[in-house]
């Protein structure tokens, strides 16, 4: 019988390491779905360079205690699928939402971004973001626009005085 605990007890401190060292965490139930979407969307997360998997939820409820993490107790429920992710926030409620999308089977139910919970609905606008990448390239957009739009100013101008010279 201690054996058996002692297993459990290094399951949930996994789990607990797992999710102290992701970025954020979509939990959803893939009740309905069939082996092949299933094998699908664990494609779909492994090129995202997500983790995907299926654990029992008593161990994942005593691993979000360890690290701290309250109010998934009524999520925790019924069979789940839990999304990990270490580097990019948006990337598991992106690929989860998108399949969704597809397959009315998979329900998301809500998510940890950086430690806090999230409820559905911030899931899903976490969701709608961009990827890093995205977000970096719209951020310098944003901060080359007063510079270029100063440099079609002086542009303009000088097309401006060279007409009236002419």
């Amino acid at each position: 019988m201690s054996k058996a605990i002692e297993r459990k007890q290094e399951l949930v401190n996994q789990i607990a390491e797992e999710i102290k060292a992701s970025s954020s965490i979509v939990i959803a139930d893939y009740r309905g779905l069939n082996v092949a979407q299933v094998t699908e969307l664990r494609n779909k997360m492994r090129a995202e360079g997500l983790t995907f998997k299926v654990y029992k939820n008593s161990l994942v409820r005593r691993a979000m205690e360890q690290n701290g993490i309250e109010g998934l107790e009524e999520v925790l429920t019924g069979p789940n699928a839990i999304a990990f992710s270490t580097e990019d926030v948006v990337a598991p409620a992106r690929v989860l939402n998108d399949f969704a999308k597809e397959n009315e089977a998979l329900e998301l139910k809500a998510g940890v971004i950086e430690g806090k919970v999230a409820s559905l609905e911030e899931v899903k606008a976490i969701a709608t973001l961009p990827n890093k990448e995205g977000l970096l390239s719209m951020l310098l957009s944003v901060l080359t626009a007063p510079m270029r739009n100063t440099a079609l100013a002086v542009k303009a101008v000088a097309d401006q005085k060279a007409e009236q010279e002419a």
